[in-house]
């Protein structure tokens, strides 16, 4: 990780042909052929983007525990090659309120993306892109799942001037406990307009809907109200991004009942 850092905020000015800066130069080459909108702060985007990121959620549960989640399974985003992506998640760290439960580390998890289709602005401002994610089940005192999950996962997205649609739809597959897990179709929906050069506010819609296991026959919906702001330039590539959101349940059944989202991200 000091490695990376260094990297980002002494190499990436290098102007001489470099392994570095030939790596650098396709990422532009890359991101150029996409639209240009930001992340929202909850739906993961089709967009290719590298970047990194941390998050801060604040979740009143239905339980009656109000849990804090430190980095919320988010990290270092690169563009390895042309079309793909690959993100390395953190850990995240989890505190409760509630008696009887143990504060504790999250699982580890990754994601690679490959990009299937993209036009930018000038030529049709659409993406369309195919994901895979991974956890491994290394959580603390029950605070993640209790067996390794794969999530295959396509994602869309089209731009209408300043407004924008981003969305994807996944579905978990637990490699164990599968009769206790089951399987969760996960659909999210961000819906955002740039209103200034800085400024995207937008609205998400985040859902869940289980087959099999405990929550079997469940849904939930979430309403996200958010904003973004960014991409502030700060030296060279590097760049800052912030955001905030409120997740608001909208369906009776609801593993919590509202939450405070947070994102700090440094684009590269």
């Amino acid at each position: 990780m000091r490695r990376l850092l260094v990297i980002l905020f002494v190499a990436l000015p290098l102007t001489a042909q470099s392994p570095v800066s030939d790596w650098l130069h396709r990422v532009s080459e890359t991101q150029a052929e996409q639209p240009h909108w930001v992340t929202p702060v909850v739906t993961v985007t089709p967009r290719l983007e590298q970047e990194l990121r941390y998050d801060f959620v604040s979740q009143q549960r239905s339980n009656g525990d109000d849990l804090f989640n430190y980095g919320n399974t988010k990290g270092l985003e690169l563009i390895p090659t042309h079309n793909t992506e690959i993100i390395f998640n953190i850990p995240p760290y989890i505190t409760h309120s509630k008696p009887g439960l143990t504060n504790g580390w999250g699982d580890v998890a990754f994601l690679l993306k490959y990009r299937l289709a993209s036009r930018n602005e000038k030529n049709g401002d659409y993406i369309v892109t195919a994901f895979v994610s991974g956890s491994i089940p290394t959580g603390t005192h029950r605070n993640g799942a209790d067996s390794a999950i794969v999530t295959p996962t396509i994602a869309a997205g089209k731009g209408f001037g300043r407004f924008s649609v981003q969305s994807t739809l996944g579905v978990t597959l637990p490699i164990d406990e599968v009769d206790t897990i089951g399987h969760s179709v996960l659909s999210n929906n961000a819906f955002q307009y740039h209103a200034t050069r800085f400024l995207w506010p937008e609205i998400e819609l985040n859902s869940t809907f289980w087959t099999g296991g405990t929550q079997d026959g469940k849904k939930q919906t979430f309403i996200t109200p958010g904003v973004v702001i960014g991409r502030f330039p700060l030296h060279n590539r590097i760049a800052l991004t912030l955001g905030a959101g409120f997740q608001i349940a909208v369906t009776q059944y609801h593993n919590y009942n509202h939450a405070a989202v947070g994102t700090i991200r440094m684009p590269f």
